[in-house]
């Protein structure tokens, strides 16, 4: 058995790759309305246009996006394609109210306002202007804990 480290350290075993309509707007979107932070420089390609973006939430929450066509691939956004995302990625923040008065003040949609979940946890859902669909929560109760 192997002692190598089988993935970077302080990188989580799972997070999101995107395709966005063009990088440079998503990252000032996902910094300004939700509080995400670049964590390494963009890759750009000859043009000097963004092609691969990697940004944290918090300690422990990473996401990576790259445009439409970006590398030669094919994918695209929810909003290009005209459908509902078919995940929606659930966040752990501080103050989701906060949060989401935030988001909506720099162009989230709501998807669902804030308000307490049966699990312990209060929520929101918002749309990025892609399309995809971000669930913030605070836990408010540990539902787990309670007889």
């Amino acid at each position: 058995m192997s002692t190598r480290p089988y993935k970077p350290e302080g990188v989580p075993g799972l997070f999101p790759y995107l395709t966005v309509k063009d990088a440079d707007e998503s990252i000032q979107f996902y910094e300004k309305a939700f509080g995400f932070k670049l964590s390494s420089k963009p890759a750009r390609d000859e043009n000097g246009n963004t092609q691969h973006a990697e940004m944290k939430f918090g300690e422990d929450v990473c996401i990576m996006f790259a445009p439409e066509g970006a590398w030669g691939a094919f994918r695209r956004t929810p909003t290009a394609l005209s459908i509902l995302p078919p995940i929606s990625i659930y966040i752990y923040c501080e103050d989701v109210d906060a949060l989401y008065k935030k988001a909506m003040a720099n162009g989230a949609r709501s998807v669902m306002e804030p308000n307490d979940g049966f699990w312990g946890d209060r929520f929101c859902t918002l749309a990025d202007p892609d399309g995809h669909e971000w669930m913030f929560a605070t836990n408010i109760t540990d539902h787990k804990n309670k007889s």
